[in-house]
């Protein structure tokens, strides 16, 4: 339909469409059901036509989902409207990348920002991989990072009334409100957490930006909690802190003279809390927690407990979702289901959406169902037996073998959320199939599609999922699926990877990428590999996790390898961490010591940057052990060239020597990038340690390598000019080192490496700052430092412009 809806044929369509609805309401023999179901694809056709002219394409894609999905909903009921409006749809050209409407099956590429080629994973080689970036990973002004609700929201007015009390009070409040909605699962917290969020006066009161951590996504790392809202306030990754206690610092000194709202969803310890209070009078932080988090009463912090909905919200959640006439023509009925839902709002959706797709079934019927049940509940909620449980088996033995078996499958992937090519993986059918699936379970309500257009389970009903497939399921069927999503992920990284830098050193040989399947990365209108990678972080991470069987072992530790592509540039150091722990383990067991020895060898790398030296040493040492016994020049040069760099901060005599070897082994090895990166290397610890002669003869010869190489890596020798200058300066030779600092400049600024551009700068600026020195550049080079700190949020920033008035003196 987005194929459509995006030609120039939408004009002609939308009046053709207009005398069918038009036609189809006239005629007296339409009883009220088909009037209603005209009505309701005319609003969604509206729909579409009124998202078409706001130019969202994330607009687009939603009201595309809606007309998909009440196109399917009609058609399951008969509607003759529905019939003729697929037919008139079929004859009017392109239908896009949407497929037949009245298969109703969809591909990926219908969503926002998402496409798919003709790459395969090793379940099912007509399965193309496909991926899904979010529309905007960042936006401009203050941040507002809330998801929206997709629903209407009922009642809650007692809640509402307590977190809106604030508003009551002196607006110029000195202290930090901390509250926590604690509960079971299902009874929705996160629901009132983003509701309030999203309120005009909660908008008003926090303008400078409403911040958001979902913790079961984030897999509970509270570093990188803290580096996600710094980041959000405007921090680069250059200049994130490694340790918690100092991102903590600056966190709070970020937000002393701002006014925010910190969403905290899924907490589980009163330290992920702790960390997030901002330092700003009238912020506030809003924790969502099954755990009451007592010992955050000693920080100021207010519970606010929630209960499960009353009968009466209950029946409103009801009718909102399934129609008020049909609670109306049956109350008591109605009572019993709200009753039988215990008010828990994830049961009551269920039980709304099993009315929907049904037509035929009462609310009494439902009921008797309910009750039914209720000798078999399950334990899925903390400390007892849930109601869920009963609401769910009702709607699960309403799915067909085949849709039952794949609600089984997709309960086992790993990771908070999923698009459609994942669960194509995951259940071992192509992607038509699988997006059916999904759309199936979206419409009773098993299933969640997220504001960034993909699919993820609420907490209970993934575990329902895996309960029934533990019981229904063959032995081994959870490792199938894991390892179907595995192989699919380790694709789509290793073709990311391989986007950002084909030369790189590494270990993996991936056959597991058919030959002659497209790179989706490499397509005209494809994402940026890590912009893919940064959206799909905490679900590889996931899947790395899951990697922990033998038979996963391989696979687990080429997926680590590709991974830390992601983190040489975005340096969320406790995911790289860990995924280089487990790849290193995984290359351990699977006994594989070519592995063992690259993934601890970039262990070293984050373990340095958190101040962990003496693990990194260790790391290091086994590192060059496992390339010994590998046997393999480039590989042992890579290894001595990270152990240089160690050695750099405690022994200049050992770092020059490692670098020199670790030349001589890329030479000998043939691998021309790694011995000119080592060279680099070698000319900074040579400048480091005096030798400045030296260090000008290796950095030029680095440089001269790295630009010739098949592929020139201009960013290298960007980095290796700046060094050059250095030296030159250091030598004495300033007024060859002026120039050779501003061709760094320019040329770092035309590759965005702004962080070693500043440097750059600096040291220009630093030579005019000297008695009788040229000054004609000072102030616009220092006028563009202080652009590139202030716009990665450099806490040297007013130090630079204070820097920047005295040199007006």
């Amino acid at each position: 339909m987005v194929g459509l809806a995006v030609t120039e044929a939408w004009t002609q369509a939308r009046t053709r469409l207009t005398r069918l609805f038009s036609r189809r309401s006239q005629n007296a023999d339409t009883d009220d059901a088909d009037t209603d179901d005209v009505e309701q694809l005319r609003s969604a056709i509206e729909q579409l036509a009124g998202s078409l002219q706001s130019g969202s394409t994330h607009d687009v894609g939603d009201s595309a989902d809606q007309l998909r999905r009440r196109l399917r909903h009609s058609l399951r009921q008969g509607s003759e409207t529905a019939r003729e409006l697929v037919d008139l749809l079929s004859h009017m050209g392109d239908m896009g990348d949407t497929g037949d409407m009245g298969s109703t099956s969809t591909s990926t590429s219908s969503s926002s920002s998402s496409s798919s080629s003709s790459s395969n994973s090793n379940s099912n080689s007509n399965s193309p991989i496909s991926y899904h970036v979010p529309e905007a990973l960042r936006r401009q002004g203050p941040p507002s990072q809330v998801p929206a609700l997709r629903h209407h929201f009922i009642n809650r007015s007692d809640e509402l009334a307590v977190l809106d009390g604030q508003f009551d009070r002196d607006t110029d409040s000195s202290y930090v409100d901390v509250r926590v909605l604690a509960g079971p699962p299902g009874v929705g917290k996160s629901a009132l957490a983003h509701y309030w969020a999203h309120s005009r006066r909660t908008r008003e009161r926090f303008s400078d930006g409403r911040l958001y951590v979902d913790f079961a996504a984030a897999g509970a790392d509270v570093t990188e909690a803290v580096g996600h809202c710094l980041r959000s306030l405007g921090v680069a990754d250059a200049l994130l802190p490694p340790s918690l206690g100092e991102r903590t610092a600056l966190f709070r000194d970020r937000t002393a003279d701002l006014r925010v709202l910190l969403v905290l969803d899924d907490v589980s310890s009163p330290a992920q809390v702790r960390a997030l209070i901002p330092n700003g009078p009238g912020s506030a932080v809003l924790a969502t927690s099954t755990g009451k988090l007592g010992e955050l009463t000693l920080d100021g912090a207010r519970p606010l407990p929630l209960e499960p909905l009353t009968e009466a919200a209950g029946l409103l959640l009801l009718a909102d979702r399934c129609g008020q006439e049909r609670v109306a023509a049956d109350p008591e009925a109605a009572e019993r289901v709200v009753g039988l839902c215990a008010g828990l709002p994830v049961a009551l959706q269920v039980a709304a959406a099993r009315l929907v797709n049904e037509p035929r079934l009462t609310l009494d019927a439902l009921a008797t169902e309910l009750t039914d049940d209720e000798g078999r509940l399950s334990a899925l909620s903390v400390g007892g037996e849930s109601p869920v449980a009963a609401v769910l088996d009702s709607a699960y033995r309403q799915l067909s073998a085949d849709m039952a078996h794949g609600y089984r499958l997709l309960g086992w992937i790993p990771g908070p959320t999923f698009d459609a090519a994942t669960a194509a993986a995951a259940v071992g059918r192509d992607l038509e199939s699988a997006q059916v699936l999904l759309d199936v379970l979206e419409d009773m309500s098993l299933l969640e599609l997220t504001e960034e257009r993909r699919y993820r389970f609420h907490g209970l009903v993934r575990l329902h999922a895996r309960d029934r497939a533990r019981v229904e399921e063959r032995f081994g069927t959870g490792l199938a699926v894991t390892e179907r999503v595995l192989t699919h992920y380790l694709i789509l990284t290793a073709l990311a990877d391989r986007s950002v830098r084909a030369d790189r050193l590494r270990v993996a040989e991936l056959r597991t990428v058919p030959a002659g399947r497209p790179d989706p990365f490499a397509a005209p209108n494809g994402p940026r590999p890590l912009d893919w990678l940064a959206a799909e972080r905490a679900n590889i991470m996931a899947v790395l996790r899951a990697a922990d069987d033998p038979s996963l072992h391989a696979p687990g530790w080429q997926l680590a390898e590709c991974f830390t592509v992601l983190f040489l540039h975005h340096r969320h150091l406790g995911d790289w961490q860990e995924s280089l722990e487990l790849g290193a383990r995984y290359a351990a067991a699977a006994v594989a010591p070519a592995a063992e020895a690259r993934l601890r060898s970039l262990l070293s790398r984050p373990l340095m940057d958190t101040g962990e030296h003496e693990r990194a040493h260790r790391e290091l040492t086994t590192a060059l052990t496992c390339a010994e016994i590998a046997d393999d020049p480039v590989l042992h040069a890579s290894v001595l060239e990270f152990s240089g760099r160690y050695w750099d901060r405690f022994d200049p005599d050992r770092a020059v020597a490692a670098y020199r070897r670790s030349m001589e082994l890329n030479a000998q090895g043939r691998e021309p990038r790694g011995a000119a990166i080592a060279a680099f290397f070698l000319g900074r610890a040579q400048d480091a340690r005096g030798d400045h002669d030296q260090a000008i003869g290796t950095l030029r010869r680095a440089r001269a390598d790295l630009l010739a190489l098949p592929t020139p890596d201009h960013r290298m020798a960007a980095r290796a000019t700046a060094a050059l200058g250095r030296a030159l300066d250091n030598l004495g030779r300033t007024g060859e080192a002026v120039p050779t600092l501003r061709e760094a400049a320019r040329t770092l600024e035309r590759l965005e490496g702004h962080a070693y551009e500043a440097e750059a700068l600096l040291d220009l600026v630093a030579i005019a700052e000297r008695p009788g020195a040229d000054r004609s550049t000072l102030r616009d080079d220092l006028t563009r430092a202080i652009t590139i700190h202030a716009d990665m949020g450099s806490p040297l920033t007013e130090s630079l412009r204070e820097r920047l008035r005295r040199s007006a003196d």
